[in-house]
């Protein structure tokens, strides 16, 4: 590294706006003088008085490798020529107490499978990409008026024991055939327990073995992309782990971390929040940010539990918090952080999108910083998913209580850019998968989980499903066992895959269902206030074409059900829940209705079977919309 750049690089690190820490710090190949190369190792300890490197190549020994301090701000620095690839080490960093740290690099590359803890010298090796058409046309997209269908997976359980490299394959072929947009990865950066799904981190950019190498994420998100399917990733810069090797204590004092309990600590999870408030630790998390974007070609990220940042009494009792200087319970550094962290994405990577998990009604999350919002693109719509899960979960017969639940989303529908999920959190721990929610029969289970599916692919917002979600199985989700892909022999099941897969498609066929996702100009209701019959009604449109969409979430079948529409006008089904290839009793689907016109206003009758849904696109008169 040239003087000059190394000035840059640390004038920018200590700003806190770095965007490439990654290439100060940590282990790199550099070149020699005598013409051969060695490793630089380069670590941020202010508050150490001693720091070496101890590894593989030298025995562990703390005696061989001390590292140089290069300034008063504490970075620390060696050259070591026998250190090679694959090699293993830690920094063993000498507190002012006189005590011993072994840390694992925090800008490590790759780390030991677990549980072991030591960093592995590795280069972000070089790949031969063939995704430059997919990024090109990537610029071009605009993500707000473009269908987005998310299948949200754990690697480690989709098929348990398949790593990255196979699963470029035979993952990115299942996708592409169900038609989704997106894959959402859970976490890809290294934590040591399995139980955490990755959401407690120790090595940022460490790609963890458990899936496979930087090598092999780089060529699933390649194959990804060959196939038009977007990567997004899980990433977590709200808290870090506080495993001994990790970042809590790095030097001996709170360095991640703020120096206040009140501050640090996060109960809930037991973990440490990082301290956004030091540009060290922005600059850390800025440039793991754009490493993920750059180095691997990901679509967006998905920011984890921006609530528990936002907020410094998240998930904390009265007095376990320090509230701001104006005494508030806001963390007005993290807001600061987040802002950046949008400015930053969309300077070095502006077609990449950044994804909010954010379950207050904190405003303006999905407004540009310099209108007073955050910045992100999207936002997940966690009361929509609440609402809706907690209607369709009881039984149909006390539905019209509670009609409210269904429709009252649409107050706020339009107030961010959001996206509706059925997450991993919605299927674990006690609150049973998807299907099981579904109060009923067997086969009334099934008809309501296509209903439900077809109130969130009409309803506006993107859409983001789990794994297993999309052929009904019955279990919750557990990490430690491959999803029950043996189901897809029972009828019933394949059935829901294949409903899942035309749904998909019928999504991305048909523009009215995500033209003007983010205002009312794409949505009108038809019917909403039929709480006695749990139905409702709605038109989603764009400027040319309009699609009727029909909802009976009771069992009741309702013969010609009177629906006031907004012209003259004659409608085809496209897709119908209750047809018999996805499991229902009706031999035909397809057919057309027409308007009739009585007092001046238009209307059309429906035969309506119980628990399903119908999706009919109006047929386009040029006279009527030109």
């Amino acid at each position: 590294m040239k003087h000059s750049d190394f000035e840059l690089d640390t004038y920018l690190f200590f700003e806190g706006t770095a965007a490439y820490s990654y290439r100060l710090f940590g282990c790199h190949t550099v070149a020699l003088a005598n013409g051969k190369t060695a490793k630089r190792f380069t670590v941020y300890a202010p508050h150490a008085t001693e720091v070496s490197v101890v590894g593989s190549f030298n025995g562990w020994d703390i005696s061989k490798n001390n590292m140089e301090k290069l300034n008063d701000c504490g970075i620390w620095q060696a050259i070591i020529e026998n250190a090679s690839n694959n090699d293993l080490y830690k920094y063993a960093i000498r507190t002012k107490s006189g005590q011993i740290l072994y840390k694992a690099d925090p800008y490590a590359f790759r780390s030991q499978h677990r549980p072991e803890t030591a960093s592995v010298v590795w280069e972000i090796e070089h790949y031969d990409w063939t995704d430059q058409a997919y990024m090109e046309q990537r610029k071009r997209k605009d993500p707000y008026h473009s269908p987005m269908s998310i299948y949200e997976v754990h690697l480690g359980s989709w098929k348990l024991g398949k790593g990255l490299y196979e699963l470029s394959t035979e993952l990115v072929q299942y996708v592409k055939d169900m038609g989704y947009t997106h894959i959402e990865l859970l976490p890809v950066s290294e934590f040591p327990l399995d139980d955490s799904w990755g959401y407690q981190v120790t090595g940022y950019y460490s790609i963890t073995t458990r899936y496979g190498t930087p090598y092999d994420l780089k060529h699933f998100v390649n194959e990804c992309h060959k196939h038009n399917i977007g990567v997004i990733a899980d990433w977590v810069p709200a808290h870090f782990a506080k495993d001994e090797h990790g970042l809590r204590c790095f030097d001996g004092e709170p360095l991640y971390e703020h120096s206040n309990p009140r501050r640090s600590e996060q109960p809930q999870w037991g973990t440490t929040l990082f301290d956004f408030s030091k540009p060290a630790v922005r600059s850390f998390l800025l440039s793991n940010a754009i490493f993920l974007l750059k180095e691997f070609h990901i679509d967006g990220l998905r920011v984890d539990a921006c609530s528990c940042m936002l907020y410094l009494d998240y998930g904390k009792k009265e007095g376990e918090y320090l509230p701001n200087q104006y005494g508030g319970r806001e963390n007005l550094d993290a807001i600061d952080f987040l802002r950046t962290l949008a400015k930053t994405v969309g300077r070095e990577c502006p077609s990449a999108l950044l994804i909010a998990e954010e379950s207050t009604a904190f405003p303006l999350v999905t407004m540009p910083p310099e209108h007073g919002g955050l910045g992100f693109n999207f936002k997940w719509n966690m009361g929509y998913m609440n609402d809706t899960l907690y209607y369709i979960s009881m039984d149909s017969y006390f539905r019209k209580h509670h009609h409210d639940k269904l429709t009252f989303s649409m107050m706020y529908a339009f107030s961010e850019n959001f996206i509706l999920p059925f997450s991993h959190d919605e299927v674990v721990h006690g609150k049973r998968s998807l299907i099981e929610k579904m109060p009923g029969s067997y086969d009334e289970k099934f008809a309501q989980l296509r209903l439900l599916y077809m109130y969130q692919f009409a309803h506006p917002g993107k859409k983001l499903m789990f794994m297993g979600c999309e052929f009904g199985q019955f279990i919750e989700w557990d990490f430690r066992r491959s999803l029950d892909f043996f189901l897809l022999d029972y009828p019933r099941h394949r059935e829901m895959k294949d409903f899942v897969r035309e749904l998909n498609f019928v999504y991305r066929e048909n523009t009215p269902f995500y033209a003007y996702d983010t205002s009312w100009e794409g949505f009108s209701w038809l019917i909403v206030g039929d709480k006695d019959r749990s139905l409702i009604a709605f038109m989603r449109h764009d400027k040319r074409k309009k699609i009727i969409c029909v909802l009976n979430f009771t069992p009741v079948k309702y013969e010609k059900y009177k629906i006031e529409v907004p012209e003259s006008l004659e409608a085809e089904v496209i897709l119908h829940s209750n047809d018999v290839r996805f499991g229902g009793n009706l031999e035909s689907t397809k057919y057309t209705v027409k308007s009739y016109e009585e007092n001046d206003k238009h209307y059309i009758d429906l035969d309506i079977e119980g628990y399903s849904g119908i999706y009919l696109r109006v047929k386009q008169n040029r006279s009527a919309y030109d």
